[in-house]
């Protein structure tokens, strides 16, 4: 599979070169944006559940925003609330953290979470809207201490 993405990856990197902006992003981002991206149509199409582990996530979030193209000061903030995300999302039980990482990091929509995690649809929305307010509320706390 990784074969297959880094195939696929190389080819839509040289095949939209000329599309690309360096004002958005830097190089490496840009073609690490298209590589992740390949990814995960991989896992999709090969039907494989992706989850998302509270013990490496807040790793994980963070390594994924580095950006070398950040001010120090945006780099700062960027950090915090990735770490403030991170933390809120450890919080979840994992049914919820796997639901919420999938549908927003993954990109997934309700009926493929459904059809992945072979739980009623009903459940996934109901578990995602449920998610969203707890986390909503724990950032809250957050911001204000």
């Amino acid at each position: 599979m990784a074969e297959e993405v880094l195939q696929d990856s190389f080819a839509a990197i040289w095949h939209s070169a000329r599309d690309y902006r360096p004002h958005l992003s830097a190089p490496m981002t840009w073609m690490a944006t298209i590589v992740r991206n390949k990814a995960f149509d991989v896992l999709r199409s090969a039907d494989h559940a992706v989850e998302i582990d509270g013990n490496d996530f807040d790793t994980a979030v963070l390594r994924a925003l580095e950006d070398p193209g950040l001010n120090p000061p945006d780099a700062l903030q960027l950090s915090r609330d990735a770490k403030a995300l991170a933390a809120c999302m450890a919080e979840l039980d994992s049914g919820h953290r796997q639901v919420v990482g999938m549908a927003f990091f993954h990109d997934l929509s309700h009926s493929e979470l459904a059809h992945q995690l072979a739980m009623p649809i009903g459940t996934i929305k109901t578990w995602i809207r449920r998610s969203l307010e707890r986390l909503r509320t724990c950032l809250g706390k957050q911001e204000r201490a």
